[in-house]
């Protein structure tokens, strides 16, 4: 059974940064394409980043030039490293494995707050 935990998020001030952790148990994230995802309130789940299997990475505009999407293969684990934060950066950030239409796993989320 595939298990992903995020951990990492917070309160953090505009400019300052936060890494995103995404443990995966039951699942190998590097054959795999892992994504982290956020939901704002109010507004629809969207896509921040993606890492496929073959390390190419994909950013959405919003966040590109400042976050990086990386993972560990020793670890098990995809990071999201997210630098110069906004206030609407705010949201639940989640963690995402795809591996067809019909095997989607999602993590339990990680709130991130940007906020003076």
């Amino acid at each position: 059974q595939v298990h992903l935990v995020e951990s990492g998020g917070g309160l953090v001030q505009p400019g300052g940064s936060l890494r995103l952790s995404c443990a995966a148990s039951g699942s190998i994230v590097s054959i795999y394409t892992m994504g982290w995802y956020r939901q704002a309130p109010g507004k629809q789940r969207e896509l921040v980043a993606l890492i496929f299997s073959g390390g190419a990475t994909n950013y959405a505009d919003s966040v590109k030039g400042r976050f990086t999407i990386s993972r560990d293969n020793a670890k098990n684990t995809v990071y999201l490293q997210m630098n110069s934060l906004k206030p609407e950066d705010t949201a639940v950030y989640y963690c995402n494995q795809y591996r067809s239409t019909s095997f989607v796993y999602w993590g339990q989320g990680t709130q991130v707050t940007v906020s003076s």
